[in-house]
């Protein structure tokens, strides 16, 4: 009988390879070890990935999900060191972050989204680099082939465009523009900026992508972003990937006016006074008169 673990990542692989995304494709590197998987994903808009093409891998511990997987980066890309592993609050770094809820499409749609947009900082496995050096490994990296699964950047991602187009999915990855079409001899403008937004396997609660940019000393995860869906495939009716909520100070605003019955009170009390003191005088001037 398969582990629990096992279920889930064969449930995992069934829904990205049935329901595919055109901003990434992740897959086991075997039929016998499904705790070891490879992936590409295409970098985010508007910045000086968007042409690049980044293949990595995820390793899955026994207990999968109820603890998270490590993540390493095997293309180089200027913003994270090569085959090391790296600091998320979605990964083994960060297990009190980590829900079980969130699964591979989870991951990667928050590597791509909030990893890629943002600094270092610090992260373990990330590195500072200029933008003109991201932008050239960005360049390389559509002719990069993984050596140990043999799968080329361009080559992988091209077949899942057209598992994409096949279903109906528009491709607008900023990618699919320069390289492919060199290729292909296609002309195609260039696309807006795009989301991605898919259900996670097993997720019943609706929560939002988490936000990724994490340093190894502060585990305090920043504010959620939502991604806005661009696709017009049906996914299976499931709640969207999850969010990692930040701690927040409410404000007390103490009352400004008082209640009526406070009000009357004070005005009987007033007057009681007022009076006390109107008797304590008379009594005053009484004595001064007998005397």
């Amino acid at each position: 009988m398969a582990s629990p673990s096992t279920r889930r990542l064969l449930k995992e692989s069934s829904d990205l390879h049935k329901n595919p995304s055109p901003y990434f494709t992740a897959s086991p590197t075997s039929d016998t070890n499904l705790h070891d998987w490879h992936f590409t994903l295409a970098g985010p808009p508007s910045s000086p990935y968007s042409q690049g093409l980044y293949h990595g891998r995820i390793t899955f511990p026994a207990t999968y999900p109820l603890r998270p997987p490590s993540f390493r980066f095997l293309t180089p890309s200027g913003r994270f060191e090569v085959n090391r592993e790296i600091c998320l609050s979605i990964s083994g770094h960060h297990e009190e972050t980590w829900q079980p809820a969130w699964g591979v499409r989870t991951a990667l749609l928050a590597i791509r989204s909030e990893i890629f947009g943002s600094e270092s900082q610090g992260q373990v496995g990330g590195m500072e680099g200029s933008e003109e050096l991201r932008r050239e490994y960005a360049r390389l990296s559509l002719d990069w082939t993984c050596r140990d699964c043999g799968v080329g950047n361009l080559e992988g991602m091209k077949e899942v465009w057209d598992s994409c187009r096949e279903r109906g999915v528009e491709v607008d990855v900023e990618v699919a523009v320069g390289k492919t079409d060199t290729q292909t001899g296609a002309e195609t403008q260039a696309p807006a900026q795009p989301q991605d937004q898919r259900p996670v396997p097993g997720n019943e609660n609706p929560e939002q992508i988490p936000s990724e940019t994490t340093n190894h000393e502060n585990t305090t995860p920043a504010a959620p972003v939502q991604a806005a869906p661009s696709q017009t495939t049906q996914a299976p009716a499931q709640a969207p990937v999850p969010a990692v909520i930040p701690t927040q100070t409410i404000p007390i605003q103490l009352p400004t006016a008082e209640s009526p019955s406070e009000s009357v009170w004070l005005d009987r009390a007033i007057i009681g006074v007022v009076i006390a003191l109107v008797l304590l005088v008379l009594r005053r001037v009484s004595n001064v008169d007998d005397l």
